[in-house]
């Protein structure tokens, strides 16, 4: 029987807590969007402040402290959570790359060869926040196995993303900048060698690596899982500085950052014929990657790593449980935004993809939460729970 730590429990509860704010600031962004106050609301977002509008502001700044968190989360499942020995790792791990490569291809045979192709991570990504807030409303019902493998796929997918963030989304490229942020990455890493525990060095440091790395090309969110894993985690404990930060990062990150981008990148004004764009090939390849890509990629290489030997499936789980939760991991959102706005400059394209992922990750959530309540067994009543605890 898995037993959660504390602080997967403050992460999962966190995210829990932040997907149901993202929901009502993404749908109230939308109203505002088409609202009398259109253009002021729009324009706010559009100010700039130091040669950046302030949206770009929150993309390449407030989400580099979103990453740092993912990737804090991430040293912590590599060090002593379930990627923390292969065999527990493999079933997150061949879920997530099912759940990325499968949607990256059915979006390829809609837009290979078109302008729109560019757009390939879209639908690969999982929003972490809003997939666990739609599991969560399942109750007690749902087992700590299916709530770590939702977490931890869902952190492998992120990881996926910011690679392909690295890799495909950047556009020039500065060596000196580069070099410079990555000879800061190695300070870093000799500081976490001589036992340097203090925060202030990492995060000062961090700082001047978003700014070098901002000006190098690569996008700067990268920075926020290069620091995660500058900063000491030692044995994991309430001592130790990783587990320091990233407790403290749950609930602003949660209540904090995570909405403001909603906010942000939900200002779409949506005119009266918004459905036609859902038959163009880029919203097509969005909404299926989503849709169809995600469950079938994530339960398919699940299985085939069960087959092979290399995972195991938890017993309190069964593979209609696992085809849920890949449907949950089709709930794109946060993720899918930030990157359809990293892959086109065209205005039009970036709503027109907005919405699609809008769509998308709504049907996948509904699926998601419907095939789940009707699989999973009913939850154990509270007066039983009650008199189980006092046997």
């Amino acid at each position: 029987m898995i037993k959660l730590t504390q602080l997967f429990k403050e992460f999962f509860e966190s995210e829990k807590s932040g997907g149901m704010t993202l929901i009502v600031c993404a749908a109230l962004s939308l109203i505002l969007a088409n609202t009398p106050l259109s253009d002021s609301y729009i324009g706010l977002w559009n100010t700039y402040i130091g040669g950046y509008s302030l949206a770009h502001w929150i993309n390449d700044g407030l989400m580099a402290i979103f990453f740092l968190l993912v990737g804090l989360e991430l040293e912590r499942e590599v060090y002593v959570g379930e990627m923390s020995n292969f065999r527990d790792a493999s079933l997150p791990l061949f879920s997530a790359l099912g759940g990325m490569m499968m949607p990256a291809g059915i979006f390829l045979l809609f837009n290979y060869g078109l302008v729109t192709q560019d757009g390939v991570g879209i639908p690969t990504a999982t929003d972490i926040a809003f997939a666990i807030g739609i599991l969560s409303l399942l109750g007690n019902r749902v087992p700590a196995s299916l709530k770590v493998l939702l977490t931890a796929m869902a952190v492998i997918d992120d990881l996926g993303a910011i690679i392909v963030i690295a890799l495909f989304y950047t556009t020039s490229l500065s060596m000196v900048n580069l070099g410079i942020a990555l000879g800061i990455f190695a300070l870093l890493l000799v500081l976490n060698r001589m036992k340097v525990h203090s925060l202030i060095p990492y995060l000062l440091g961090g700082a001047a690596m978003w700014y070098f790395m901002l000006n190098s090309g690569v996008h700067a969110t990268i920075t926020g899982v290069l620091l995660a894993f500058a900063i000491p985690f030692g044995n994991g404990d309430k001592n130790s500085p990783s587990y320091g930060l990233q407790h403290n990062l749950h609930i602003p990150v949660a209540f904090g950052i995570l909405p403001i981008f909603a906010l942000a990148n939900t200002a779409i004004p949506i005119a009266g014929d918004w459905y036609t764009s859902l038959t163009q090939s880029n919203s097509l390849g969005i909404m299926l990657g989503l849709l169809i890509g995600k469950p079938i990629g994530a339960t398919l290489f699940s299985f085939i790593a069960v087959m092979i030997g290399v995972a195991t499936l938890p017993k309190t789980i069964n593979w209609k449980h696992v085809i849920g939760v890949g449907f949950l991991a089709g709930i794109g959102f946060t993720m899918a935004i930030f990157i359809t706005v990293l892959a086109y400059d065209d205005a039009e394209l970036v709503n027109n993809s907005k919405i699609a992922v809008l769509v998308g990750s709504l049907i996948a959530a509904t699926i998601g939460y419907v095939w789940l309540r009707m699989t999973l067994p009913s939850p154990i009543p509270e007066e039983v729970v009650i008199e189980m605890h006092s046997c």
